[in-house]
């Protein structure tokens, strides 16, 4: 299947690296509320995996940028047979054209299933429903003002935390970050994500893949691991990526414990000690993403203090 041609008048030219800034500027102004950098999409570079899918094209009209789409594998729902679309455009009625170019090329990729990802009160989600793509997840994203975070309410979690035995302690406190440490940290997050609440299975890379991805982390400091008295990690709080658009605030990736030590505060624990070091840092915020699903992950944030965001929705449609 041939992408349709496109409307007279603009020019569709794929993006090479060095167009970051000019994307990013185009998404930035097209949604200000998912504000992205050229280091976004430099970092993006950096992860792709060798031979992974990733088409990316920019509309012009006269000379001025005016839409982007691009095909690519999805970093969360990243199944055989699946490919993420994003269609974004400063001008409405392009957005049929756009899609429609996506399509056809995730289709000469032998997709099965389309996601996207737009926000719950974006123009684009009825657009999308329009064209034949459902909710598949729901992920709220939600904010927390680490300065008013008060820590003493959460003493008593703290205390569990102690009395069963786990210690807290930040990657770059435990040793050489070689291989052993990677895979140890591997394994960990490997079974983490695995039990993750969501509409469909995390897809968990393998070790070699997420190695490349994954196996530099700039700021070790930030990543909280919890350690049992055998010197297995059980639990971890990955709070260490410095959000490029907002240079105050830090990203949570995953927290999680491991299922036979949960119900001890240690989830709270991790959550707390990774505030602090974030704050001694000098960042005054972070923010985090949760599936709708994930009850017992927002109840923690919630009382921690985080505020909600509006949704972000993976919409789905088969092939």
């Amino acid at each position: 299947m041939e992408p349709p041609p496109f409307p007279a008048g603009l020019t569709l030219t794929p993006t090479k690296p060095a167009d970051n800034p000019v994307v990013a500027d185009l998404m930035t102004r097209a949604h200000p509320d998912w504000a992205r950098t050229a280091a976004d999409l430099d970092r993006f570079d950096e992860m792709r995996l060798a031979g992974e899918v990733f088409e990316r094209v920019l509309a012009r009209r006269g000379g001025e940028p005016v839409g982007m789409a691009e095909v690519s594998r999805p970093r969360m729902d990243g199944h055989p047979g699946w490919l993420n679309l994003e269609v974004v455009t400063l001008e409405r009625p392009l957005f049929g054209p756009l899609l429609a170019w996506a399509e056809a090329t995730a289709a000469q990729h032998q997709a099965r299933t389309l996601v996207t990802r737009v926000k719950e009160n974006w123009w684009e989600r009825e657009a999308f429903g329009a064209a034949g793509y459902a909710e598949h997840d729901r992920m709220w994203t939600s904010v927390l003002d680490l300065t008013t975070l008060a820590f003493g309410t959460f003493a008593p979690q703290e205390a569990r935390a102690r009395a069963s035995g786990v210690t807290l302690h930040p990657l770059s406190e435990l040793g050489d970050y070689d291989e052993a440490q990677q895979r140890k940290l591997y394994d960990l997050i490997a079974a983490l994500l695995r039990d993750v609440p969501s509409a469909s299975p995390v897809a968990v890379l393998p070790f070699r893949d997420w190695q490349f991805r994954f196996g530099h982390i700039k700021h070790p400091e930030g990543l909280w691991l919890a350690v049992a008295p055998n010197g297995e990690w059980v639990g971890v709080n990955e709070l260490h990526l410095p959000v490029s658009s907002q240079p105050h605030m830090l990203q949570n990736g995953l927290t999680g414990v491991l299922p036979a030590w949960r119900g001890q505060g240690i989830a709270y624990a991790l959550k707390l000690a990774a505030a602090r070091a974030a704050l001694e840092r000098g960042f005054t915020h972070a923010r985090t993403g949760n599936h709708s699903v994930n009850r017992p992950m927002l109840a923690i944030n919630a009382a921690l203090g985080f505020v909600r965001e509006q949704a972000t929705l993976t919409l789905r449609r088969e092939v």
